[in-house]
């Protein structure tokens, strides 16, 4: 970017120094101007952080009861069969005959 500046006022010094002047003389009344818009803006963007966190918070606590949910069924499915051939030896022996 500051090699475009140098070729801009190296190509017309004295178009650069008008827009220099102007950008000074214009920025007091810019400002004022763009300063809803950018409150705006930055408004927006607040409110749209604050529901982007709540809804992945939201989403956050749904998978981790279904990991808790899957946990739970794969430990009751392995005390099951863990108990299965302790409780009833001919089953097994028979399902292996």
């Amino acid at each position: 970017m500051l090699h475009n500046l140098k070729k801009a006022y190296q190509d017309n010094p004295s178009r650069a120094i008008a827009v220099g002047l102007g950008a000074l003389v214009l920025t007091p009344v810019v400002f004022p101007l763009l300063k809803p818009v950018a409150k705006a803006t930055v408004k927006t963007g607040v409110m749209l952080y604050a529901k982007t966190k709540g809804t992945l918070a939201e989403a956050s606590e749904v998978v981790a009861d279904i990991v808790a949910e899957a946990k739970a069924e794969v430990i009751a499915e392995q005390a099951q069969k863990n108990a299965l051939p302790a409780s009833n030896p001919e089953a097994v022996n028979a399902s292996r005959g």
